[in-house]
Order: C-alpha cells, then sequence, then structure tokens
C-alpha cells in the first residue's frame, strides 16, 4: 500500500508528464507495442501486452534473450518498444536497446533508477519510484512488481480512452468463456418472427389466452393498427381483472400500456439488469415503436449472462 501511494505521487509530480508523452508515443506509432523484461519484471511485460493487445493496442512480448537469437526480426522500425527492469541494467536488454537505436524505434522505459543504462537510453522514462520490497529482506520483487503491473494497467487504460475502444470492440477479442457471454447483444439472445406472442388491440382475452398458452413467456404484446407495440398483457394482468367475463374483455381493456422495452443492441447483460430492477421475466425489443422481438430471463440464464 506504501508502494501505491509513492506511485500515486509520482503521477501527481514529473511521472505523469512522462506517462503522458508515453501514451502519445504508442498513439503515434504505425506498428505494434514490443514488450518486453527478464524475470519478474518480464511476467509483468507479459501481463501487460495481453491487456494491451485485448484492449484495441497491437502488442506481444519478446523475451530479450530470444530477441538476441533471432527474435530482434519480429520488430520493424513502425513498432514502439517498451522495456521493464526495475534496475535498469539487465544485460539481457543490451541487444534490444541498440537495435531500437540503430533503427530509431522509440523507447519506453519502465525502470526506477532514471540513471541507469536503460533509462539513458530511453526516448521515454517512465522513472518508478525506488519503493521497498515487502518481503522481510527487501529483496523479492513485490512492491516493485505491483507499481509496475498498476502503472501498465494505467497505460493500458488512457489508450482504451483514447482511442475510444468500446464494449463492442472488446467483444470482437474476447469470443470466448464468462466474458464473452456478458457481452453478448439482446439481438443475439431475443426470439424473433413468428415466435412473438402478439395481439391486436381489438383481440378479446379469449383469444389472447391461446396466444400466451402457445408460447413460454407467459405474457403476449398488443399491438395498434399501425403495428405499433402499445401494450403488454401479463399473468399479473390476468390476476387482477379475473372474473366471469375475462374472455369476453378486450386486450385493451387490462393490458399494461407503454410497456417496458430494450433496443437489440443493447448488452444483453444491461437488459438483464433492467428486467432484475423492474422484476420482470420478459420484455419486448423494438425498433421505431414496433416489436422486432422478445427476451426472456431464461434466455440470459442459459447464455451464461447472469
Amino acid at each position: 500500500m506504501a508502494a501505491m501511494r509513492e506511485l500515486t505521487a509520482a503521477l501527481d509530480a514529473d511521472l505523469g508528464d512522462a506517462f503522458e508523452r508515453a501514451v502519445r508515443t504508442i498513439l503515434d506509432a504505425k506498428g505494434r507495442v514490443i514488450v518486453c523484461g527478464v524475470g519478474k519484471s518480464g511476467h509483468i511485460g507479459r501481463k501487460l501486452a495481453a491487456t494491451l493487445a485485448s484492449t484495441g493496442t497491437p502488442a506481444f512480448f519478446v523475451h530479450p534473450t530470444e530477441a538476441s537469437h533471432g527474435d530482434l526480426g519480429m520488430i520493424v522500425p513502425d513498432d514502439v518498444i517498451v522495456a521493464l527492469s526495475w534496475s535498469g541494467e539487465t544485460a539481457e536488454l543490451g541487444d534490444l536497446v541498440s537495435f531500437s537505436g540503430r533503427f530509431s524505434i522509440p523507447l519506453i522505459a519502465v525502470t526506477s533508477k532514471p540513471e541507469s543504462t536503460l533509462g539513458r537510453a530511453a526516448d521515454v522514462l517512465l522513472a518508478l519510484p525506488r519503493v521497498r520490497e515487502s518481503c522481510p529482506h527487501d529483496l523479492a520483487p513485490t512492491s516493485s512488481t505491483l507499481i509496475q503491473l498498476a502503472l501498465g494497467d494505467a497505460l493500458a487504460v488512457a489508450l482504451i480512452e483514447q482511442r475510444g475502444f468500446t464494449s463492442a470492440g472488446f467483444k470482437v477479442l474476447h469470443p470466448g468463456g464468462k466474458l464473452a457471454a456478458r457481452l453478448k447483444t439482446v439481438q443475439q439472445l431475443m426470439h424473433s418472427g413468428p415466435e412473438i406472442p402478439l395481439v391486436s388491440d381489438g383481440t378479446v382475452m379469449s383469444e389472447a389466452l391461446i396466444v400466451i398458452a402457445g408460447r413460454r413467456y407467459g405474457c403476449c404484446g398488443v399491438t395498434d393498427t399501425d403495428g405499433r407495440l402499445v401494450g403488454i398483457v401479463t399473468d399479473g394482468d390476468m390476476r387482477r381483472h379475473m372474473g366471469p367475463a375475462l374472455l369476453d374483455t378486450p386486450v385493451r381493456t387490462i393490458m399494461t400500456a407503454d410497456p417496458i422495452v430494450v433496443e437489440r443492441e443493447l448488452l444483453a447483460s444491461t437488459a438483464l439488469g433492467l428486467m432484475n430492477r423492474k422484476r420482470i421475466t420478459a420484455v419486448f425489443v423494438t425498433e421505431d415503436g414496433r416489436p422486432v422481438g422478445i427476451l426472456h430471463v431464461h434466455d440470459l440464464l442459459q447464455a451464461g449472462v447472469a
């Protein structure tokens, strides 16, 4: 926690200006972000590269040792190199640093020692505060890797904001797993066409009940002569009007007018939140006021949205 407070203070001071230059350097690059590091810094670097790549900034990790044995060929002049080294004197980074200077590839250094070899060679220096490790011997990388990780995530988030990277873009890069389910849209899960339970506003309840029973949603939508959704008939509406005359009653008499609706582009997770708040199990999907689908809470649960 002390290390994080020191990092915050540094970002409010000189590190903040360097951070902005680093973001701008990456945004201006036509190529990829090449992240490199050795040891624990390397592990943090791999995470940074993965986060950047998954949020709209093409990036990958190059191990400095492998770079010296041919992987330098993976780096081109349009790229940007982000090198992590707590000491700034990691010997394995030497060839990468030289390669950067030789081909004028921008080098962003993340180190705690600005006067180090890496720090002096950098085009943009992100000088981290020299925090004490939480290890009782002040040796095992703990506090230092934490603030490296935090700074890397901050870079990724700043780039997300500057690029205007949206949840739709996130979905394209995360097609599998629980995250993909949360990023599904209403259109992907809704029922459309003949599956939509609809009746006209002149229909009597005896006919509406047949439509409701023929579907599995426990409701039906009511449309006017222009095909616009003007109401919904639910189990609750029928219970409130239960009586001998119910079957001959026009649906417009017992329907709930101006029902809650959603748009097809809405995230399914957002639709689920709305349904939970309103305590409803189904919602109609409309376009220009006309029903184009219906979404049931069971569809959301089966898709793993909840």
